[in-house]
């Protein structure tokens, strides 16, 4: 039983997508944070590990029973289960825009790459061709880490939407 099927659980506020991740504790550190958040998690496969217990536990992926996940053999398994209402946006180092200028809203997919070669053009078209990145400020680095540059978008998203109901519980400095 994975955390949207305990009775009462509110739905997710965000959709983080992993489009055929290669490194585990990547997608550990990724599943870890959309617990932390109330995301739903997808992994759109191939996969470059494996899924079973002895493998997510190697990977410190040991908070899967909290974590509000789904399989996709394919990206349009992800495309066909969304809300036609939501919103997709791809991150990828060539986007057009900066992440920080998007106005999310709850239910919105956001939808990252392999780590090594990122999202296929093909994908990026079957999501509206909404693609955007992450300033990076020294030229020499190319990208960032995988699980960093989720939190990165993520938790924008969160900020612009009170964090999920608890802006208020932050404090104040």
């Amino acid at each position: 039983m994975n955390a949207s099927e305990h009775p009462g659980s509110p739905g997710p506020i965000f959709h983080v997508v992993l489009v055929e991740p290669e490194i585990p504790p990547n997608t550990g550190n990724v599943a870890r944070l959309c617990a932390a958040t109330r995301c739903r998690l997808h992994l759109v496969g191939p996969l470059g590990f494996r899924m079973d217990e002895a493998s997510l536990r190697r990977a410190g992926m040991d908070y899967w029973e909290f974590v509000d996940w789904r399989y996709h053999d394919s990206f349009e398994g992800v495309m066909g289960a969304r809300d036609p209402g939501s919103a997709v946006y791809c991150v990828e180092t060539t986007g057009a825009g900066c992440y920080a200028d998007v106005r999310y809203r709850p239910g919105d997919h956001i939808v990252f790459g392999r780590e090594t070669r990122g999202l296929r053009r093909s994908v990026i078209e079957r999501a509206g061709g909404r693609c955007v990145r992450i300033p990076i400020v020294e030229p020499r680095a190319r990208s960032l880490n995988l699980s960093n540059a989720v939190a990165v978008v993520l938790f924008e998203a969160l900020r612009q939407n009170g964090f999920g109901g608890q802006a208020g519980k932050c404090g104040t400095l």
